[in-house]
């Protein structure tokens, strides 16, 4: 654990604004198309708990600077656990389901990039480089899941009711024309019209893949970085 507050403030610092520019790039602020339908998208979300992550631990880390350069700079750290499972899903399911069904225009773009990389590579590097040992609790494990768990049932509900995110062309065979139908789900694992009850079971395996993560950064936690021979380390 690195012990130089000032370090530490430097990296949340940058990091917030980075995760900043990057989810407003995401959303199309910059381009002055920003909608509310932004916002159902997982990845959307789960960055905004990024950026509320730093912003308090950048808070934190100024007021302790008061009191001493130097010392931890671990803060909130089963919040900060959670977070960082919560958006290391975006990172993952992006790229092992999603990332597939799009252009490499996109995949290669900033706001690709940095919402769906960068800014879930900065929560970890922040966990592992501050964050104080010996603060979680089994428990926490479990605590990762309740964000996409409540994810999946809003926008669930909200898809059930009628919410339509965009129309996709389908054809009944090849002789006839595109029919628009609207897609009333944000992930096509997440799409009952589609795959009926087969959602649930990769709703079932998506939520196990979380509390799975929350127990290895729990094992990693009480094991590796309990170590007796854990030393804490500082940056001069």
């Amino acid at each position: 654990m690195i012990q130089n507050k000032r370090f530490a403030l430097a990296f949340r610092l940058t990091a917030f604004l980075f995760a900043a520019v990057g989810l407003m790039k995401q959303i199309g602020i910059f381009d002055g198309m920003i909608s509310f339908h932004s916002f159902m998208y997982y990845t959307i979300q789960s960055n905004l708990l990024a950026i509320v992550l730093f912003a308090m631990l950048s808070i934190k880390t100024v007021k302790s600077l008061r009191e001493d350069t130097r010392g931890t700079a671990g803060f909130f750290v089963r919040f900060e656990m959670v977070c960082v499972v919560n958006v290391l899903v975006t990172f993952i399911v992006f790229w092992t389901l999603l990332a597939g069904t799009l252009g490499i225009d996109y995949l290669l773009s900033f706001e690709n990039l940095a919402v769906h990389g960068v800014t879930p590579l900065l929560c970890l590097a922040d966990y592992i480089l501050f964050s104080e040992a010996k603060c979680l609790k089994y428990r926490d494990a479990y605590f990762t899941c309740i964000f996409p768990l409540f994810y999946v049932i809003f926008t669930s509900i909200a898809g059930l009711a009628g919410y339509v995110y965009h129309f996709a062309d389908t054809f009944e065979n090849v002789l006839e024309e595109a029919t628009a139908v609207p897609v009333r789900f944000p992930y096509f694992f997440l799409d009952f019209d589609r795959l009926g009850v087969m959602t649930l079971a990769y709703i079932a395996g998506i939520l196990a893949f979380i509390i799975l993560l929350g127990h290895g950064l729990y094992a990693v936690d009480r094991k590796v970085r309990k170590d007796k021979n854990y030393e804490k380390t500082e940056i001069n």
